[in-house]
């Protein structure tokens, strides 16, 4: 049985936060839960920008999705 938004959203919150790379690509959300199509995670981690809990990097070919305590931290540390 496939999670619910929010427990898909839980999900997605904290694979960014334990992941050893701040930022990640959209499949990387994908083992979340593996019973939910792309399209659907795609849909709610756009939904978690929108709401702030989540912010878009890009790479300057790709986009990615990261925590934005985490961006501004790796940021300061290569600066």
């Amino acid at each position: 049985m496939a999670l619910s938004t929010e427990e898909l959203e839980e999900a997605i919150l904290a694979k960014a936060a334990k992941s050893p790379k701040p930022q990640l690509y959209i499949k990387d959300f994908y083992a979340c839960d593996p019973e939910t199509k792309p399209r659907a995670i795609k849909n709610v981690a756009n939904g978690l920008v929108k709401q702030g809990k989540m912010v878009f990097w890009s790479s300057g070919s790709t986009t990615m999705y990261a925590l934005p305590n985490r961006v501004k931290d790796e940021e300061h540390r290569t600066a």
